[in-house]
């Protein structure tokens, strides 16, 4: 046996698949989700790629084109509509179908995302006797961002059919599939340098213009740093692979990071405000490292300045502060006071933040855009100032937590549910404790708190009100 196939057949042993159970490939997902799924999938992006070079091999030998996600999830599937229906019924090689190793053993989509590179199957290599009758080619695709496995490109026939070339037709898409996507990528940094070219040129200092995955993609000055840095969701303070502190400001929607070392930001006295806010009525504040002292209206002012960083006007501030009856004037008193705070760093026209920002907000909402989920469940220490009752508060309260619930109930990850039923937010919601106890593993310790805490709210609320 070859020694890739060998190893594959180690792995799904190791999965527990059974070789012989007759079982054709499980179901990971129904048909509306995998159209939702391959809708926004990057490589979607490269179908004119996929039919141009895999078509002709497809229609020649009765074989079946089809593209799956990182975790071998079949996004598409393209061919003859009788060699389709055949391979459905007799496979379950379908959109929807989890033809990873541990779902189905080994095959060339499950083991060429395995193994990380191409791989063709023939016949009785398969670890499932069921599949046996067939053979496969198939190459994994990376994302030339952040170079991990992003999905794979797959020639799948009956081993009547197979064809001399299909290994390397496969090898050859994904390479085209790469090359299309880091076009798209090129293009992408090119829009970033060109949307803050300003930003980046009206900076003291060096400073690197990064995406994050912590690619540097341009700058200003002598930036010494050419390494990917780590960048946390949300910005805030690093360290470059040279072991100087740097600070990271998140541009846009986190669409791209200002890094610049600490001793350039110093040299500018532009210091770094660190903000808390979550779960507390006062907000934990500190400037460069200092603890700063200010009142319950300021830390609401502050929440909004960070939530606005293009800026708000006087009417913009007293409406989400007071409401219908704010006064500018108002707001623009309690600026002035909370500059005699914080010193200048609050801009007037629009009113703004323009120092470096790291705060809990910005973190939760960072790694919800990057989508982990459980990682923003972990840090959500419950609502934004929880006692306000500024209406622009109010507002940006209730967006984080309706973003977070959503993404927790619909994530499919029993971690991010048992981290969001720990918040003060999530401890008294029925559904959430409902969904938790469904999807934690029969053997799981907390299945049985899971359990006493549904009755117990059930008994609480015995109308079904909670959550």
């Amino acid at each position: 046996m070859r020694e890739p196939i060998a190893a594959s057949w180690a792995r799904s042993l190791a999965a527990g698949v059974d070789p012989r159970c007759g079982r054709a490939a499980p179901l990971g997902a129904d048909l509306h989700e995998v159209a939702a799924r391959w809708e926004a999938h990057p490589l979607a992006t490269a179908m004119p790629q996929i039919r141009a070079l895999l078509g002709p091999v497809a229609g020649e030998t009765a074989h079946l084109i089809a593209v799956s996600d990182a975790d071998g999830l079949l996004l598409w599937v393209a061919g003859e509509p009788r060699d389709r229906i055949r391979a459905a019924d007799a496979l379950n090689f379908a959109e929807g179908a989890v033809w990873s190793e541990g779902g189905t053993g080994t095959n060339a989509i499950g083991t060429a995302i395995a193994a990380d590179h191409a791989v063709q199957v023939f016949a009785a290599e398969h670890f499932n006797e069921l599949i046996q009758g067939w053979t496969c080619a198939a190459a994994p695709v990376h994302d030339p961002d952040t170079r991990e496995v992003v999905g794979a490109v797959d020639l799948t026939g009956h081993m009547s059919a197979v064809h001399p070339f299909a290994f390397a037709c496969a090898a050859v898409t994904a390479e085209a599939i790469e090359s299309h996507l880091r076009g798209l990528l090129h293009a992408r940094d090119a829009r970033l340098r060109s949307r803050y070219e300003e930003r980046v040129g009206g900076t003291h200092g060096p400073c690197a213009l990064v995406t994050p995955s912590g690619r540097v993609i341009g700058g200003r000055g002598a930036w010494p740093e050419r390494e990917r840095l780590e960048i946390a969701p949300g910005g805030g303070e690093l360290v470059l692979p040279s072991g100087v502190r740097a600070v990271a400001e998140p541009l846009g929607r986190e669409e791209a990071f200002l890094v610049r070392r600490v001793d350039a930001i110093r040299s500018a006295h532009r210091p770094l405000l660190k903000l808390c806010m979550l779960g507390r009525d006062q907000a934990s504040v500190s400037v460069a490292d200092r603890p700063l002292t200010v009142s319950r209206r300021d830390t609401e002012i502050l929440a909004l300045l960070i939530a606005s960083p293009a800026g708000m006007t006087s009417e913009e501030l007293a409406a989400d502060l007071y409401g219908d009856d704010g006064q500018p004037g108002t707001a623009r008193v309690q600026i002035h006071r909370l500059r005699r705070a914080l010193g200048r760093w609050i801009d007037t026209d629009p009113y703004r933040l323009t120092t470096a920002v790291e705060s809990d907000v910005a973190r939760v909402q960072g790694l919800l855009d990057r989508g982990a989920v459980r990682d923003a469940a972990e840090r959500y220490d419950g609502p934004l100032l929880p006692r306000s009752e500024a209406p622009g508060v109010r507002r940006e309260r209730e967006r984080l937590e309706s973003w977070l619930r959503q993404a927790v109930m619909t994530a499919e990850e029993p971690e991010a549910l048992w981290a969001w039923v720990q918040t003060p937010s999530g401890e008294e919601e029925m559904p959430a404790w409902k969904r938790l106890l469904a999807d934690l593993d029969f053997e799981d310790p907390r299945r049985a708190l899971a359990a006493a805490r549904v009755n117990s709210l059930r008994a609480a609320y015995p109308g079904g009100r909670a959550g």
